[in-house]
């Protein structure tokens, strides 16, 4: 077993550090931001503050997928999730059953369990208090990498040294310091190579606020989660003790519509959107509309000609790529991402250090990097239609799987293989390769391939405008 140091303690950092801490390992988390994440689910929404993660307050959403996957891994934070009153919630049960063609017995794949980031991180920090073999250090922040004989030609890290000037050594040191991770600085300083870095602004601006009922009820799911609404988009999420979420996102380049922070009409085009309008029957839980922009889409590659460009060092999650949020995937890509690193440590071990970053990086491209792409094609379509139809134009597509993806979504409201389909690849249970390798579910979708897809009952245009103005 060996000596593991990770830096940073989100969402995703706690995943990995547990995985790894249940195989064994000595685990030691190094989380820059100080407060303990208090134990009650209210005082952890009203009083946890987490300035090293910018998007805390905003909406969150964990996949089926990310269920799936830690009630077979991660059992104590599913009872700890399910303690917080985390909700549990499955779009099947949201759907007439003309359309579903009845619950069947394996619906319950599409049962997601989530919560508002406070609440969550809060009982997830809780079990990695309490893991054995994992001890969480907060409020250390770290400055810089410690570095050994190298085994391939470029720098083999060995540790970190703190901003306090302590210096932790370990058999592997992880960046799990999210999408503000200052590793390509740290790896220039110890003389790394650069690393390959695609980074582009995602292009969206979210507007997100919070609400609670006085039952603990939540209010009626009509359509999807995210649902287009010509140049604004609605997200009505679910979350925990009787709360959900409500956002629009818009193109950045929409300049009219960053009105949208402004309480007062933010609500009136909720309001006038007939699937959103019933979620704001409710507390707010927010005085102010909570809003994220400039929020990049980055994927960094830490081998490159199959040459590790550092050894004794691996990154995960957010610090490894990050995408627009919007689809509520990022999670979810990085648990998945935090497997593989815990399968990739346990086939490999730590007397290769080359062979482990690369064991690791192409595990990293047969899992995670899928998810990354995928969310990158459906915001750039997204993005490219929502330009359209402020220029006046008719969004006409380049990529040759739209019409497969309009299909899917025709086929979804009248077939209920599609349908489950269609919820497979949104809630992360099945890539498109996966689901279309079912050659009779491939030939359904084909057959609606050509049809109209509905709009949704929205405001114009020049009804949002004037709204808003």
């Amino acid at each position: 077993m060996a000596q593991i140091l990770q830096v940073g303690g989100g969402m995703c950092g706690l995943l990995s550090a547990v995985l790894l801490a249940k195989d064994g390992h000595d685990v030691t988390l190094l989380e820059r931001d100080a407060m303990e994440p208090p134990a009650d689910p209210e005082e952890a929404w009203e009083r946890w503050e987490r300035k090293g993660v910018n998007q805390f307050r905003m909406l969150h959403f964990l996949q089926p997928r990310f269920r799936a996957i830690a009630e077979v891994h991660l059992p104590e934070f599913v009872d700890a999730l399910d303690k917080a009153g985390a909700a549990r919630f499955n779009s099947i049960d949201e759907i007439d059953d003309a359309v579903t063609g009845r619950r069947r017995a394996d619906d319950d794949r599409f049962t997601a369990l989530t919560g508002r980031r406070p609440v969550i991180e809060s009982a997830m920090g809780a079990v990695a208090d309490s893991t054995p073999r994992l001890t969480v250090r907060r409020g250390v922040a770290v400055a810089g990498l410690l570095t050994g004989a190298s085994a391939n030609g470029h720098p083999h890290v060995t540790g970190v040294r703190t901003e306090s000037g302590e210096e932790i050594r370990a058999d592997l040191v992880i960046d799990a310091m999210g999408r503000r991770s200052a590793l390509p600085r740290w790896l220039t300083d110890i003389g790394a190579p650069p690393v390959p870095e695609e980074e582009e602004d995602c292009g969206f601006i979210y507007y997100g606020r919070h609400f609670r009922s006085d039952d603990g009820s939540l209010p009626p799911v009509q359509g999807g989660l995210l649902t287009a609404l010509g140049t604004i988009s609605t997200l009505l999420l679910p979350a925990d003790n009787g709360t959900w979420g409500i956002g629009i996102v818009t193109s950045a380049e929409d300049k009219q519509m960053r009105a949208l922070k402004d309480v007062d009409k933010w609500t009136a085009v909720v309001r006038d959107i007939p699937a959103a309008a019933p979620w704001l029957e409710g507390e707010p839980l927010d005085e102010r509309i909570a809003v994220m922009a400039g929020i990049p889409d980055r994927h960094r590659t830490f081998v490159v000609d199959g040459e590790p460009v550092v050894t004794g060092l691996v990154a995960v999650a957010d610090a490894w790529a990050c995408t627009n949020p919007s689809v509520g995937r990022g999670i979810t890509i990085g648990l998945i991402h935090a497997l593989a690193l815990r399968e990739t440590v346990a086939a490999q071990g730590f007397d290769d250090p080359a062979a482990l970053a690369r064991a690791f990086h192409d595990k990293t491209m047969e899992t995670a990097e899928p998810w990354y792409r995928a969310t990158l094609a459906f915001d750039s379509a997204r993005l490219a239609e929502i330009g359209a139809q402020l220029d006046g134009r008719e969004y006409v597509s380049d990529d040759p799987t739209f019409p497969i993806v309009q299909a899917l979504i025709a086929g979804a409201a009248q077939d209920p293989d599609v349908l489950r389909g269609l919820l497979s690849i949104g809630g992360m249970i099945a890539t498109p390769d996966e689901l279309f390798s079912d050659a009779a579910l491939f030939e359904k979708v084909l057959g609606f391939a050509g049809q109209e897809v509905a709009p949704p009952n929205a405001p114009t245009r020049e009804k949002l405008l004037e709204l808003v103005g």
